[in-house]
């Protein structure tokens, strides 16, 4: 509403000064106290809507239409007054159509169009001669007003459609990228997770020692154990409990000797691959490259772009998926290759953008997995890897191979980035 309001009030301003100019300045005669009426019956809207909804109140569909449609009703009744079609300010009626176009769907727009096309063409027959100063009538060639409606119409008609679809792509990219950012929060979120139940499991680790020990002491006094013998096995059954639940957290060994903000690159592999080796995909994991190995801090934004990308393979596999990783002094290059299909020649060139979807019969793995989509996936995927400095490219293998590739390639220093000092690392 507000954004609404300030353009009324700049059609306002602009309306007045070009009747002040026609009239005053150029000299032209036509009913000059009708057309400030008009820009008065705007005046008035403006100040009730101001007076009647807060500054952040936002237009339904139907309220938009309604507004729009009354600033094309005031358009058409000063044009009315001055001249119709011939007065070279009739193109402002593809004002209201842009606006409707960017906040609007295209049907409502199309709507708006057929009301100012309507508007229009009633002008050509009912509107005030617009008279120069001696009083000579402002006449055009019929043929000329005829092509103003006509540029109407086509301009319309061409802002109406480009303006929807471009304004849907912005819509549609900015969902996406709403959901790459609630992607990698709750990626993130699980990774913190992770080390917080890994550095509780080491933490618990000694008081539950102490607690088992004096449990054990007492035990082994002949009046405590006589008398509180149930509840003594009770203690120790669920401390041996604790312990097994601590121990499926994680390993005091591994916390002791590594850091767990850090990984290797065939680490991270691994830890992506091994879920999905329970599946009926057979999954081949190589990694070679000059020593040392590069290692990087965890990310959150890398885990899950690799993770999208072996997750689409096995989706697509017909009985293998191949994940190559190997490193250079100047780079680390990830490549996963299945031997699926392959995508269709008219999608590929548009894999990563938010709104395409490619998997179907072919892409699924039983008969009855439900089909989804590739767009969102890829372009969540692309971002955060992007993010992490790394280039994606998918392509399909060249015949008469078949299957698609998909290559990821940091530079190194990108790579490695963000690692900790091991004092620090351990710390953490």
């Amino acid at each position: 509403m507000d954004t609404l309001i300030w353009l009324r009030w700049l059609a306002i301003f602009g309306q007045t000064a070009a009747i002040v100019v026609a009239h005053y300045g150029v000299g032209l005669q036509f009913p000059v106290a009708a057309c400030f009426v008009c820009v008065g019956a705007s005046i008035v809207v403006n100040a009730g809507l101001r007076l009647r909804f807060p500054i952040s109140h936002r237009l339904n569909d139907s309220g938009a239409i309604a507004i729009l449609a009354y600033d094309v009703v005031q358009l058409a009744a000063l044009l009315a007054l001055s001249g119709g079609l011939a007065n070279p300010f009739s193109f402002l009626f593809l004002a209201p159509i842009m606006t409707a176009a960017v906040a609007l769907p295209l049907r409502r727009t199309l709507i708006l169009l057929a009301f100012v096309l309507a508007l229009a063409t009633a002008l050509q027959f009912w509107s005030a001669t617009l008279r120069w100063g001696d009083g000579t009538a402002f006449e055009p060639p019929r043929l000329y007003v005829c092509g103003m409606w006509i540029s109407i119409a086509i301009s319309g008609a061409f802002i109406a459609i480009y303006g929807s679809r471009i304004a849907e792509e912005a819509r549609q990219l900015t969902s996406a990228l709403t959901a790459t950012e609630l992607t990698l929060a709750r990626q993130q979120h699980l990774s913190q997770l992770d080390g917080i139940a890994a550095a509780a499991a080491h933490e618990l680790g000694t008081p539950l020692a102490t607690v088992a020990l004096v449990v054990h002491d007492l035990a082994g006094q002949p009046q405590l154990a006589a008398q509180w013998a149930e509840d003594l096995k009770l203690a120790e059954q669920q401390l041996a409990r604790c312990r097994t639940i601590l121990g499926k957290l994680s390993s005091p060994e591994v916390i002791a000797g590594a850091s767990l903000e850090e990984t290797t690159l065939a680490e991270l592999i691994e830890e992506i691959v091994t879920p999905h080796r329970l599946l009926d995909v057979e999954i081949e994991v190589e990694c070679q490259g000059t020593p040392p190995e590069p290692v990087c801090r965890r990310n959150a934004g890398v885990i899950y772009g690799l993770h999208n990308l072996i997750e689409n393979a096995v989706g697509f596999a017909e009985q293998r998926v191949q994940v190559r990783a190997s490193w250079t002094a100047a780079e680390v290059r990830v490549v996963i290759a299945d031997d699926g299909p392959g995508f269709p020649l008219q999608v590929l060139g548009k894999l990563g953008e938010p709104y395409i979807s490619t998997r179907g019969a072919a892409g699924r793995r039983r008969e009855d997995e439900v089909a989804g989509g590739l767009g969102l996936g890829l372009f969540i995927a692309n971002a955060l890897l992007e993010r992490s400095g790394a280039v994606l490219k998918i392509a399909n293998v060249r015949p008469p191979g078949a299957g698609a590739v998909a290559t990821i390639v940091w530079p190194i220093d990108r790579f490695e980035q963000g690692r900790l000092p091991l004092h620090q690392a351990l710390e953490s």
